[in-house]
């Protein structure tokens, strides 16, 4: 009971302010009073917090809040689904689970297409959840490489300012990469495995030229790739290998004039037998609270200007 009600009721409080109802506890038993929808999605999420509770998982404001959403849409009944199977175990022995049903259907992609595209704002875990099924992956024996790229767009010519060779000059712009290896397989073992090239983290210029065999390959904000290097990155796929590419359509760093490779490959190969386009939302959202509203602002301010160009043509 203390661990759905939360510190101080706070769940409780929260729920109560989301839904528009009034709570009290008497003994054992919630009460809720309001409108019978409300109070009727009030008892569904309750319901969920226990199952949450009874998995052994941790309630936080962001699935509280998930939880409203679904039980609003009358799903949920999903909640019980996000928590069974794990992607992944980290090192220390953590495991990783979904959080989302957007989040459990681009796992179910990725383990079941050659080629997945994972598209969605910032948040949303498409970047982690790659490299966990890449490490669960390869710990398999699915694979013998874990190959991860980014293209060093932000860098541009200012690359040939900073010091030391390409690598430690592109380095920055994979940190995210590193920082997911490294809690997926432990530092030491992480150095290991990038000694021995098992583990290659590169911008995507490297790629040119290669066939990656027997591999987990993972393109990292795509939406910085051009058309060219998309389709020269997805033409390097070989026998054995998984491909994820995942990218923010709004968060593009290419010059002014620049067809993103990711938005135009999304658009000629959704459809393709073995390639799945996984499109996540804000609902997927799994860092602070806040960055929800965040990509909600943007997104509306997006259709506002998209309307007004419409309506001026």
């Amino acid at each position: 009971m203390q661990r759905v009600l939360g510190v101080f009721d706070e769940n409780l409080d929260l729920i109560a302010r989301e839904l528009e109802v009034l709570t009290r506890i008497e003994g054992t038993k919630i009460v809720l009073d309001g409108e019978d929808v409300n109070t009727s999605v009030g008892a569904e999420v309750l319901g969920s917090l226990l199952k949450i509770v009874d998995a052994g998982e941790h309630i936080d404001k962001s699935s509280l809040l998930y939880c409203i959403a679904l039980a609003r849409e009358g799903h949920s009944e999903d909640i019980e689904g996000i928590m069974k199977g794990v992607v992944a175990v980290t090192s220390r022995g953590k495991p990783v689970k979904c959080k989302t049903v957007g989040q459990k259907d681009y796992v179910a992609a990725v383990k079941k297409n050659t080629v997945t595209f994972g598209v969605g704002p910032a948040g949303t875990g498409k970047t982690y959840l790659a490299v966990c099924l890449a490490a669960a992956a390869y710990k398999g024996k699915q694979v013998e490489k874990i190959i991860l790229t980014r293209p060093a767009v932000e860098a541009g010519e200012k690359l040939g300012f900073l010091p030391g060779d390409l690598q430690t000059k592109v380095d920055p712009y994979l940190r995210p990469l590193y920082d997911a290896l490294q809690e997926m397989f432990g530092l030491e073992t992480y150095a290991k495995l990038m000694e021995k090239g098992v583990i290659e983290v590169a911008p995507l210029a490297y790629m040119r030229g290669r066939t990656l065999s027997n591999a987990f390959v993972i393109l990292d904000e795509a939406q910085n790739a051009t058309r060219e290097q998309m389709k020269m990155f997805l033409t390097r796929l070989g026998d054995g290998s998984k491909m994820v590419i995942t990218g923010d359509m709004t968060q593009t760093d290419l010059p002014e004039g620049k067809t993103s490779g990711l938005k135009h490959a999304v658009g000629i190969l959704k459809g393709v037998d073995d390639i799945a386009v996984c499109t996540l939302t804000e609902k997927d959202v799994v860092r602070h609270p806040l960055v929800q509203s965040i990509v909600r602002a943007y997104e509306r301010d997006s259709a506002k200007k998209t309307k007004g160009k419409g309506s001026h043509e």
